[in-house]
């Protein structure tokens, strides 16, 4: 008798509303172990919105979403996530060590005091993204790529098998992006399940191992050799015709 074996994250035909308005629908995606994923959309696709449910932060109108076959709950320890940078604050006086312990805050409790096993999470998590020499340094004297890089040390300090990554090159200069586009492949290649919502489509093309191409339903997922031949995909989820500048960047790749 054969058993399958789960895939690290599995959404199966979800349906969720943001109030009145049916925000995702019918969407199925899947990461595995090992797997780096990028999930594209226009503006408003709801890309955002699939990460909070992967997250168990909000609930599904129907189907379901499991992590490691087990449906999702709030405050998953399998699950590192990665805000857009904005999303923290950056100039608040802690070192950059001591906001990657922030990200076990949620299996230490409120009272708890980190222990030998929490500083040495935080020290792997670390060295993962080349941060160990600026672990002592004040966040707010970081640069953009550091920055984004903390916050991945952040996720990873969890020992996560799933991470997800919100928009992780924006606003970042070329040598910060290809930097974290080289850790992803890493993470990925190390055995972790990797899902980034991007609008750089160059690094989802050279990058990513699936690209999943959502507009409040999957349109298409193939490989990126695959779905660079589709420019009937891309033009149903952009809204775009066929002249132009993402069709001529496809051809381009």
């Amino acid at each position: 008798m054969t058993h399958t074996i789960a895939s690290a994250l599995a959404v199966d035909r979800v349906d969720v509303a943001l109030g009145s308005r049916l925000a995702l629908r019918e969407v199925s995606v899947t990461v595995d172990r090992g797997e780096f994923v990028a999930l594209l959309g226009p503006n408003g696709a709801g890309k955002t919105t699939l990460l909070r449910t992967i997250l168990g932060l909000l609930r599904p109108l129907s189907g379901e979403v499991t992590i490691e076959g087990i449906p999702v709950k709030p405050g998953s320890s399998a699950v590192g996530y990665v805000p857009q940078r904005h999303e923290f604050a950056w100039d608040f006086p802690i070192s950059v060590a001591q906001v990657v312990m922030t990200g076990l805050t949620g299996r230490l409790g409120i009272f708890r005091r980190p222990g030998v096993a929490e500083w040495e999470a935080v020290a792997d998590a670390l060295d993962l993204v080349r941060m160990t020499d600026l672990a002592d340094r004040p966040v707010g004297q970081l640069s953009g790529g550091q920055r984004q890089r903390v916050l991945v040390a952040r996720a990873l300090a969890l020992r996560p098998s799933l991470l997800l990554l919100d928009e992780p090159f924006a606003g970042l200069d070329m040598p910060s992006q290809e930097l974290l586009s080289a850790l992803f492949i890493e993470l990925a290649r190390e055995g972790r399940a990797v899902l980034m919502t991007t609008h750089d489509l160059a690094s989802a093309l050279y990058s990513s191992d699936r690209i999943a191409l959502l507009n409040q339903t999957v349109v298409a997922t193939g490989t990126p050799a695959e779905l660079a031949k589709d420019s009937s995909a891309w033009m149903s989820t952009f809204g775009v015709g066929p002249e132009s500048s993402l069709i001529r960047i496809l051809k381009a790749a």
